[in-house]
C-alpha cells in the first residue's frame, strides 16, 4: 500500500477540516435531543398509564 495509509487520513476525517469542534458539538446535541425526546416520550407514556389505571380503578370501585 502506498503512502496515506494509516492514523492520518483517520485523524483528518475526525479533525473534520478544522471545523471539529462544530461538527461533534453537532452531532452531540442531536444526540442529546433524540435522548431526551425518547425520555420524556416514554416518562409521558407511562404517566398517562398510571392515570388510565387510576381512572378504569375509580370506575370500578363506584360500580360495585
Amino acid at each position: 500500500m502506498g503512502e496515506g495509509t494509516g492514523d492520518i487520513p483517520m485523524m483528518e476525517f475526525l479533525n473534520m477540516g478544522g471545523y471539529a469542534g462544530y461538527v461533534w458539538s453537532s452531532y452531540g446535541i442531536v444526540v442529546l435531543v433524540l435522548y431526551l425526546n425518547m425520555f420524556f416520550s416514554r416518562r409521558r407514556h407511562q404517566a398517562l398509564l398510571r392515570r388510565l389505571k387510576r381512572l378504569h380503578n375509580s370506575t370500578d370501585n363506584n360500580e360495585s
